[in-house]
């Protein structure tokens, strides 16, 4: 990992449909300075609201990552998360003018494409990076999410469909921005073509498209997409880009290794208050420099830094009451 904070060289714009309201959605990321993070705003609403990307900010995990700042909000973040975070970009303003980030094709490919030709700067501020010391889980019924020591940053993701096209799929990686970019960022979203049905029924998924999302037949053993999968195994490389972009929400790098069972977009929330809950199982970790070089040093005691960290992320939505621990 880099040991400098990184922001864009140039402001880049795209232009999209959004998932849910199929509406025409004009977006653009802009450099921000150190240790300011991810920052939304929205340009068409009176307030010009500021929504930090941050997991207090979390508003709603039901098919999306919604995030909040009084009424305004800004959905479908996830796939744009990961793209930063897969850019190495620290610091961005994102601008748009509705309440959804663009589907795109329903992977990150497109915005890490668009972050390309924005460019990176580094900046003199310092990376400070979350370490976890000792196991932190989290659980939901059959979902179950870990978080455990690890010098870098490793997903495996694990998905069990009882059907042919996904069945059981597990996937596990070292996260470096090249391995991104590779392995992960063309994985698309997909669906069941009754359940895309009945959210059209309903008013929802009003963009989902075969340009944007799998759709797998009702038979179970083919997908309707012309082009087909990208990865064998895409299903499942798309539940770790979900699970990489929510993660981002914690407002810094982690050094950890993620297991990840049958998880969604709250089990992935609740992770991240199993960690804010247990600061004896992380500390804070920030690249230093004394005289020419580079160094990593702990600079904060995990119990004040929990402490800090509770108060800055602790989600304005509920969690489940279901188990999470820290193991020592």
């Amino acid at each position: 990992m880099e040991p400098y904070q990184y922001t864009l060289k140039r402001p880049v714009s795209c232009c999209g449909i959004g998932l849910h309201a199929g509406r025409t959605v004009n977006l653009t990321i802009k450099p921000a300075q150190a240790n300011t993070g991810i920052r939304f705003v929205r340009s068409d609403v009176a307030t010009n609201q500021t929504i930090p990307a941050h997991m207090k900010q979390v508003v709603d995990t039901r098919l999306a990552t919604t995030l909040g700042n009084g009424s305004t909000r800004v959905a479908t973040t996830e796939h744009l998360l990961a793209a930063l975070h897969g850019s190495g970009i620290d610091n961005a303003e994102i601008e748009l003018d509705s309440y959804e980030v663009p589907i795109m094709d329903g992977s990150a490919a497109p915005f890490i494409r668009l972050l390309a030709h924005g460019g990176r700067r580094k900046q003199r501020a310092l990376r400070r990076v979350l370490r976890i010391t000792k196991p932190v889980s989290f659980a939901d019924g059959d979902k179950t999410i870990r978080i455990e020591p690890y010098e870098g940053f490793k997903v495996t993701g694990r998905i069990d469909f009882a059907d042919g096209v996904i069945g059981n799929q597990v996937f596990s990686i070292d996260v470096t921005e090249e391995r991104f970019r590779k392995e992960i960022a063309r994985a698309r979203t997909f669906g069941f073509v009754e359940q895309v049905e009945n959210l059209w029924a309903n008013g929802l998924a009003l963009g989902g498209t075969l340009e944007s999302v799998i759709a797998i037949h009702w038979d179970r053993r083919t997908i309707l997409n012309e082009d087909g999968l990208r990865f064998d195994d895409e299903f499942v490389r798309h539940k770790v880009l979900d699970l990489i972009g929510d993660l981002a929400l914690l407002g810094n790098p982690i050094f950890g290794h993620v297991i990840a069972d049958r998880a969604g977009h709250s089990t992935h929330l609740g992770l991240m208050q199993a960690i804010v809950d247990n600061p004896d199982c992380w500390e804070y970790v920030e690249f230093h420099k004394n005289g020419g070089s580079v160094l990593k040093q702990v600079v904060v005691g995990t119990m004040n830094a929990g402490d800090r960290l509770n108060e800055l992320l602790a989600p304005s939505i509920p969690v489940a009451a279901v188990q999470q621990t820290c193991i020592a």
